[in-house]
């Protein structure tokens, strides 16, 4: 017991006597915290190791997870043209998938005998909805399937958007079949499969094999036979029927029979019987295998056909880890490759996440370095060393706490680092600060540290939580774009209460180590007894007597800064700094999917010298596969391709955007081409878009062209088209029904052979190993490349003869239209265009549209022009935020009013918050960032910060007037007193955030926080006081409180005395 008292008496706990032990004495965790040095010391350690435990094993992505709101349902119908696809499978399927929970709308587009339709849930449901809704959209198309026509495939289902590819890897080979190269491809899947952390492995881009019968319908009709006796002829050498087994009385043993088709000498060699004769397949036809022709999609790399193999990664699992592993398996898999087999790497995500990572810690490390040394000159070593120690412990605890979490490292979650930086010093200088100060009036370390809690610690929480309340709008956007950024919300939110909790529990113990107690306390001389404070005293008293000037002129400013904001670039996320170029290129609707790929070729041909590029991936008939989470990916298309072009940095990838785009400009320009970026944040497709809808499809053309020529009139568009495209030639068959009626020939039966004789009929499938080869029957090369081949097709009759298609009906050229795109089942055309570089695509688009308002205004009821794209999203964003700002602002009055206690004063913090859009205008404006959906988060993150500080201001001028000072001193001598404090911790707010200034996502935000925060902290010190003085300055009728009746420093904590 001796023992322990001594213990107490030499760190300034005092045993309580008689009297104290009456009085209970509120709990003071500081001093807990110096009287109990060992747990201290433990729970220091302890949160240390587990944040670098949850640092080392903490997930590692480029870009958060959002959820992918889309999927497509897709229907084939050979045959069919667009009206008849529309109004027997498209129409049917939207009407019900109108019913699906959570619907945003559907949309279609829909090509003869083919359709793709998209359903987008709304950006505020939830992940666990957004699977629901999945379900509702596969049951509700499944109920309707009996009134789907006979003959459709599919309807067909896609909802894993969302996946992205850790690793894509190229397979190919000089000499090497695509029946070759898959083989290898499986291979390596099967290889992929094993190993920890792979969820998929996926084979991308391989030509299914075919096994063509190549035989007239002249030939068949001379011999009195039919595509049916041909089918039948096949499946009964083909099918597995069972063949019975045999019981011995000890064993059954089971029969099997050979013969099934394994080859094309197999089909070859079969005998058809008709009209009393036998005729061998391979003597009127020939047989051979083959990929499938005309192809739907190939995939290319650096001039070669190629297969390509994607890795999709499991959750849970850190990405470096598993692409460490993959990387592992591709050698033990290219090892056993025979000689001339490539495997090339297209993307790799793992790399791509090291330096990304690697680049965000740097900026880190500066950040932390900048606070440190800010610390250390602006306070002295003993106090900056204890910051420069709480400062670790606060990053160690919030990796811990984002470890258990389950948030990642990435883009978000790390600039989220860097921003809180500058914002969690305060706290642990506050208290610093408190102590230095109480120590110079003669306190003992151990009652410095007492008296800095008791009369720092609740107001600095409730300005902790003010800063935080200020992101509310960031954590709760219910929107895809507030979901990419949400963990910025949790991040910010973690780390400024781990640091309110180190203030109060670590700083003073660390405080109480490293500060030193002073020989002479209480000869201190007076700090703001110097030429600049009486300058500032001025100026602050200048300020409060011209308070209605100063007000007025605040708010001019003010004005001004909104309307400045038109001058701003607007946008919506940033383009990507990762060296990759995408070439989209669209041939003239029609286009064969051959013609394509010669296209594609010659472009890679002139590319594929050029120094600056270290690959290039091609894709033909569809985009590049999910390899970049915010990839705008691009559906099958068979006059559409896409070039990967991978350039060596970037720099080299500005030169090769503009090679590209002069060669497409002089040796393609019969191809519509654009040639971007990779852009960060939820895909938006093209820069400037705008959609005309309405129940006419002939009117909604009109109103399209109109736009169109609206579009073209300005001088920055380029590539100006929409998405019905060009109409295309067809062939349409005018059949004499009479005839054909007489001579035993039906329409379907037209139908059935000419598909079958221009396109192929598939008649059965043979097996090989797990393949399975369908076997297809066709007219030869030379009838199927000739339109006037068309004529001379044979038609069975109901009577056992044939005729050809020339006795019953003749062909009509005329030109149809391609593609038809719908929005909520009305007809719905997209027109869309390019921008130069530097040219921010929401200021365009926001001008076109308001240009086009008399145009909107003459419109028929049920037409519509509307914003689309990138801008559209914006909007919605930008509302999505804007929904969740009255929360935000009550939960500051709430907070307010807690700590200050008087409604009034409230509102005047309260108004002090928007000053800072006045230095975010201005900073913005000089440094030419546009003001897009990041710059947005931080101007509202900048009403917290601002309002932190103007709390502190009125606090301290509340408790100098509690003391009895006269009001216009108190208003003038707390401004000069907290000018100090304030300033440092807003310079260390700006000077933590150049390392991000730098990066393209981050930079306007940067920018905008920095100037917003700087102007904001002068204005503070001069229009706060203003304010207070202009509507509390007057003296209370009771007259002034004698000072023994002033409210005492425990009474309510004052925060003026944190930092004072």
């Amino acid at each position: 017991m001796q023992s322990a008292c001594a213990h107490d008496q030499r760190i300034g706990l005092t045993p309580m006597t008689t009297t104290d032990s009456t009085e209970k004495q509120p709990f003071n965790l500081s001093r807990w915290a110096i009287g109990h040095p060992s747990i201290a010391r433990f729970l220091f350690g302890l949160i240390i190791i587990a944040g670098a435990l949850g640092l080392m094993r903490m997930g590692q992505k480029e870009d958060p997870d959002f959820t992918f709101r889309v999927m497509v349902v897709q229907a084939i119908w050979p045959g069919s043209s667009i009206q008849e696809m529309e109004d027997q499978v498209v129409n049917k399927i939207e009407r019900k998938l109108q019913e699906t929970p959570h619907l945003d709308f559907v949309r279609s587009y829909t090509r003869a005998g083919s359709a793709i339709i998209t359903v987008q849930i709304k950006g505020d449901t939830n992940a666990e909805e957004v699977k629901d809704a999945f379900y509702q959209v596969r049951k509700k198309v499944g109920d309707i399937s009996g009134d789907l026509p006979q003959g459709l495939l599919g309807p067909y289902f896609n909802d894993e958007f969302g996946d992205t590819f850790i690793t894509l890897h190229s397979i190919g080979g000089d000499g090497y079949s695509y029946p070759e190269l898959k083989k290898f491809a499986t291979q390596a899947r099967d290889m992929l499969l094993t190993t920890p952390g792979v969820e998929k492995a996926v084979i991308i881009g391989d030509q299914p094999e075919k096994l063509y019968i190549d035989v007239s319908s002249k030939a068949l009709a001379e011999r009195d036979l039919t595509l049916t006796d041909l089918q039948n002829a096949i499946k009964g050498q083909n099918n597995v029927d069972p063949a019975g087994s045999v019981d011995t009385g000890l064993r059954s043993v089971r029969i099997s029979v050979e013969g099934d088709v394994t080859r094309a000498a197999d089909i070859r060699e079969l005998r058809l019987r008709a009209g009393g004769q036998v005729t061998r397949l391979g003597d009127i036809a020939t047989v051979s295998s083959g990929l499938e022709d005309p192809y739907q999609r190939k995939y290319r790399f650096n001039g070669h056909e190629s297969v390509q193999v994607g890795v999709v990664m499991a959750k849970g699992f850190n990405v470096r880890d598993v692409g460490t592993d993959v990387e592992a398996t591709y050698k033990r898999f290219e090892e056993a490759l025979p000689y001339g087999v490539a495997v090339d790497q297209i993307s790799n995500q793992p790399e791509v996440v090291k330096d990304a990572v690697n680049e965000f810690m740097e900026a880190l490390g500066e950040a932390l370095l900048i606070v440190l040394a800010v610390s250390l000159l602006s306070i002295g070593w003993r106090s900056g060393l204890v910051i420069a120690i709480a400062i670790p412990l606060v990053l160690a605890a919030t990796f811990a706490i984002m470890y258990e979490l389950g948030i990642d490292l990435q883009r978000i979650s790390l600039g989220a680092l860097i921003i809180a930086l500058g914002l969690l010093v305060d706290d642990a200088m506050i208290v610093v600060e408190m102590m230095e100060r109480k120590l110079e009036e003669g306190l003992v370390k151990i009652e410095a540290a007492s008296f800095a809690y008791s009369s720092t610690a609740f107001p600095m929480l409730s300005g902790t939580l003010i800063t935080i309340a200020g992101f509310i709008p960031v954590g709760f956007a219910a929107s895809t774009a507030g979901e990419y950024v949400r963990t910025l919300f949790y991040v910010v939110g973690i780390a400024l209460v781990v640091s309110w909790f180190v203030a109060v529990y670590f700083t003073p113990w660390l405080g109480y180590m490293i500060l030193k107690q002073r020989k002479h306390a209480g000869n201190h001389h007076d700090a703001f007894d110097t030429g600049f404070y009486r300058r500032l005293r001025a100026t602050v008293g200048w300020a409060v007597r011209h308070r209605i000037i100063v007000l007025v002129m605040t708010l001019v400013t003010f004005a001004t800064s909104l309307w400045a904001f038109q001058f701003i670039p607007q946008n919506f996320f940033p383009q990507s700094s990762r060296p990759e170029i995408l070439v989209d290129l669209w041939l003239p609707e029609g286009t064969s999917i051959k013609e394509v790929e010669t296209q594609a070729k010659a472009l890679e041909a002139r590319m594929m010298d050029d120094k600056d590029k270290r690959f290039i991936a091609t894709y033909i008939g569809e985009g590049a596969p999910r390899f970049f989470l915010p990839l705008d990916q691009q559906l099958r298309n068979p006059n559409y391709a896409q070039l990967l072009v991978m350039a060596n940095d970037e720099p080299a990838r500005e030169r090769l955007i503009l090679k590209l785009r002069s060669f497409l400009a002089q040796d393609f320009p019969s191809i519509r081409s654009k040639v971007d970026r990779l852009f960060l944040g939820p895909p938006t497709g093209w820069p400037v878009q705008m959609r005309i809808m309405g129940p006419d499809r002939q009117e909604v053309r009109r109103i399209a062209d109109q736009v169109k020529a609206k579009f073209a009139e300005n001088p920055l568009l380029g590539a100006v088209h929409d998405d019905w495209l060009e109409p295309v030639p067809a062939m349409k068959l005018v059949i004499d029904q009479d005839r054909a009626r007489a001579l035993g020939v039906t329409s379907q039966r037209i139908r059935q052979m000419l598909q079958a004789a221009m396109s192929g009929a598939p008649l059965d499938d043979f097996r090989d190993g797990e393949e399975t080869v369908s076997i297809v029957a066709r007219e030869p090369d030379a009838s199927r490349s000739l339109l006037s081949s068309v004529d001379s097709v044979y038609i069975p009759t109901d009577f056992g003869g044939f005729v050809p298609l020339s006795q019953v009906a003749k062909v009509v050229p005329v030109l149809e239209q391609g593609v038809e795109w719908r929005r909520d089942r009305l007809p719905t055309i997209s027109v869309r265009a390019t921008l130069p570089d530097g040219v921010q695509s929401n200021d365009v688009v926001t001008k076109l549209y308001n240009d086009m308002q008399g145009m909107r205004a003459g419109l028929a009821p049920g037409y519509k022009i509307e914003i689309q794209g990138g801008a559209e999203d914006s909007a919605e964003s930008q509302a999505s935020i804007a929904a969740k700002a009255p929360i935000m602002l009550a939960v500051i009055v709430v907070l307010l009013m807690i700590q200050l206690q008087h409604f009034g004063k409230a509102m005047l913090v309260l108004a002090t918050g928007p000053l800072g859009i006045i230095g975010a205008a201005a900073a913005l404006l000089i440094s030419g960032a546009p003001f897009g959906f990041v710059a947005i988060l931080g101007v509202i993150a900048l009403l917290g910060i601002i309002m932190r500080n103007s709390i502190i201001l009125v606090d301290q001028i509340d408790q100098d007037i509690a003391r009895g000072m006269d009001r216009s001193e108190a208003i003038i001598g707390s401004a000069v007193r907290r000018f100090r404090p304030i300033v440092l911790t807003a310079m260390t707010a700006v000077l933590a955030l150049i390392p991000i200034s730098r990066a393209v996502f981050w930079g306007p935000l940067a920018y905008a926080m920095m100037g917003g925060i700087l102007v904001a902290t002068v204005l503070t010190i001069l229009v706060l006081p203003a304010g207070y003085a202009l509507f509390f300055g007057r003296e209370p009728k009771q007259g002034k409180k004698p000072a023994d009746e002033a409210v005492q420093d425990n009474d309510r904590p004052p925060l003026a005395l944190a930092a004072e």
